[in-house]
């Protein structure tokens, strides 16, 4: 007889296992399906992994650079095989958590493959190649997403590395070639060019980080550029192929005022970070009816509901930003809608965060979307070369900027690229949920010293008092 449950969920990602926590909290009976590993993508391959070594490739650098605060160290050297089992043992250990916290929920997980196979079932291909078939009340959907790959550039993770190659490298590249200048490849190209690579940044685009407003993101290309790293805009890779003396030579193509210029770059790796694709294909989504739309997403309600009943999705799935926060929070989501609690996805921002150095992170629209929308704003925006912390800490890069609605001043967007931006975001995003006013921020009493004061600052410039900025109007 087929296994019967209460909620099977595909995936245990930052979607899915957060999921299953809370469905074993409400008391009902549910299996996870994982086909890797607990943690998905994010905790294995992604999130965890890469800030391991973007936080071992800055301890490098700053102790590199220390003399100019009085710390000089001789003879360094990078430990490439040290420093990935150090990154392993990260995951290892939070991937064990995540098996500790089902045991201690009572949700039982599986290690296999699974897929709809009709209304209420689930069928999963287990590693010994046999397959089982569970029925159940309720499926949530947590497949997540994979690396786009763009033609020409076949991943092989040797030489053409997808995300998950790059941090896998047992040695650091000599050059390294990044096809992409948004999130993952800027993260990246810091890493490897921290790490002592000769990295060149490739983007069709004719900027870096396109979906940030350009003067969060020049802070960072600056940065990059001290450590050699070329930043090619309006650049397309069109083909690659393999040399004499084994490096991969690229076709690029650059358009600009001037016209189009054809060129040749000879690396040692490349990565390709163009973006991911939602994993909708082969999950049986057509057994229950459910059609993914063009670009691959299945379609949820506000309540993570599809169009199938008692099937559920979401995380990188479904519309919206593919990030492990979004994900987590929509699986709280289903779990309270499957447990009869009334609950739906009712967030006023979700935080972006990209680590890079400095930092960037934002909540609420970009200067450039809200103009083009024509709102009314007034903005404060304080650098950190006049905060104190920020001096005494040498993190003087970037700033933080408060934007506020130019008639009754609610903050409708915060941006910040500097020093520990990822943490400093989260008052922001409260700040935001709860309609706050730039008047509420300034005078909300900070720390001192901090590089959180630097977004009172900020708001105090909104209001027209700025404390430690030249008195001149908020645009």
């Amino acid at each position: 007889m087929a296994r019967s449950v209460d909620v099977v969920v595909l995936g245990a990602g930052p979607g899915g296992y957060v999921c299953a926590i809370r469905l074993g909290q409400a008391g009902l009976k549910t299996l996870v399906i994982e086909r890797e590993f607990l943690g998905g993508v994010c905790l294995n391959v992604g999130c965890i992994p890469s800030k391991a070594l973007i936080h071992a490739s800055k301890v490098y650098r700053k102790a590199l650079d220390g003399a100019a605060i009085g710390i000089v160290a001789k003879d360094l050297t990078v430990d490439m095989a040290a420093m990935q089992a150090w990154k392993t043992g990260v995951t290892t250990k939070l991937s064990q958590g995540i098996g500790g916290l089902f045991k201690g929920n009572k949700v039982e997980h599986v290690i296999g493959t699974g897929k709809l196979a009709g209304p209420g079932k689930v069928e999963i291909a287990l590693a010994d190649g046999s397959v089982e078939v569970v029925e159940t009340k309720s499926v949530v959907l947590a497949t997540g997403s994979r690396p786009i790959q763009i033609p020409g550039f076949p991943f092989d993770n040797l030489q053409i590395l997808d995300s998950t190659g790059a941090l896998a490298l047992s040695e650091i590249p000599g050059a390294l070639a990044v096809i992409g200048g948004g999130v993952i490849g800027m993260e990246m190209a810091d890493v490897y060019a921290r790490l002592g690579s000769k990295v060149t940044v490739i983007e069709a685009l004719d900027r870096i980080l396109p979906t940030f407003d350009p003067d969060l993101a020049r802070p960072v290309t600056m940065k990059q550029a001290k450590l050699g790293v070329k930043h090619l805009v309006a650049t397309k890779a069109l083909r690659q192929e393999l040399t004499a003396d084994g490096k991969i030579a690229i076709d690029l193509e650059t358009t600009d005022k001037k016209g189009t210029t054809q060129s040749r770059l000879e690396v040692d790796k490349v990565l390709v970070s163009v973006g991911r694709r939602p994993s909708s294909h082969g999950i049986g989504l057509e057994t229950v009816g459910i059609t993914p739309d063009a670009r691959g997403f299945v379609p949820v309600d506000r309540q993570m509901k599809t169009s199938a009943p008692g099937v559920y999705a979401i995380g990188d799935l479904v519309p919206g930003p593919m990030l492990a926060h979004k994900a987590s929070k929509e699986g709280e989501i289903a779990a309270e809608v499957i447990a009869g609690h009334a609950a739906a996805f009712d967030s006023v921002c979700i935080p972006s965060v990209v680590y890079t150095d400095p930092e960037i992170a934002t909540v609420g629209p970009m200067l450039f979307e809200l103009e083009a929308q024509g709102r009314k704003i007034k903005v404060g925006k304080f650098q950190f070369a006049a905060l104190g912390r920020a001096i005494s800490s040498n993190a003087t890069d970037g700033f933080a900027r408060v934007v506020a609605d130019a008639d009754d001043g609610t903050i409708l967007a915060v941006h910040i690229v500097g020093a520990e931006a990822s943490e400093l975001i989260a008052q922001s995003g409260l700040a935001l949920e709860m309609s706050a006013t730039a008047e509420d921020l300034a005078l909300t009493i900070h720390a001192h010293p901090t590089m959180a004061e630097a977004l009172a600052e900020a708001a105090h410039i909104v209001t027209g008092h700025p404390l430690h900025a030249m008195p001149t109007p908020a645009r």
